[in-house]
């Protein structure tokens, strides 16, 4: 089983008087998102299910990443999912059904973050990610397949973590 980890790209703080799940990305957050996109397709990043925080800026991030991950997906946008709890991420991860092979969870920090570090027993980027997963950060986690519900601490493998200075020309 396979687990995408994205971290919403870089929100604007503009409107001091927005909710936080109203504000947008800031145009620097919307051209990583491109910049994740492309590289999404180009790495041919195919899940077959997308749960995404209901919050404005994690819609934005899906929006714009969105045209690279296929065409043979579902895509849920959810409530529950705008936490900062990573338990609260992990309770949702087990609900997935069992025929799902990959899943890309679209969310905030610290559950994004918190979440990878508690799954990833080994990986040779772990150092990288446990020391700052910035906004617009990608993380894999390759677990083991026996099913989504028994999904749990220190299971998986940090396969690639990738964030958008990485990606920059």
């Amino acid at each position: 089983m396979r687990l995408w980890l994205l971290r919403h790209a870089k929100s604007s703080w503009d409107d001091p008087a927005l909710e936080d799940r109203d504000r947008p990305l800031a145009p620097r957050g919307e051209r990583a998102a491109d910049g994740m996109r492309r590289y999404l397709d180009a790495e041919g990043v195919r899940p077959d299910l997308v749960v995404c925080s209901s919050a404005l800026r994690t819609r934005q991030t899906l929006a714009r990443v969105l045209p690279g991950l296929g065409s043979e997906l579902e895509i849920r946008i959810e409530p529950s999912c705008y936490t900062f709890d990573p338990a609260d991420l992990l309770e949702r991860l087990r609900r997935v059904p069992d025929g799902v092979g990959s899943v890309m969870l679209i969310g905030h920090n610290p559950a994004i973050e918190g979440l990878a570090v508690a799954l990833c027993a080994r990986g040779d980027r772990l150092d990288r990610l446990t020391q700052k997963y910035p906004t617009g950060g990608l993380a894999e986690i390759e677990l083991p397949t026996g099913g989504w519900s028994e999904v749990g601490d220190r299971t998986g493998e940090l396969t690639r973590f990738v964030i958008p200075r990485d990606l920059e020309a």
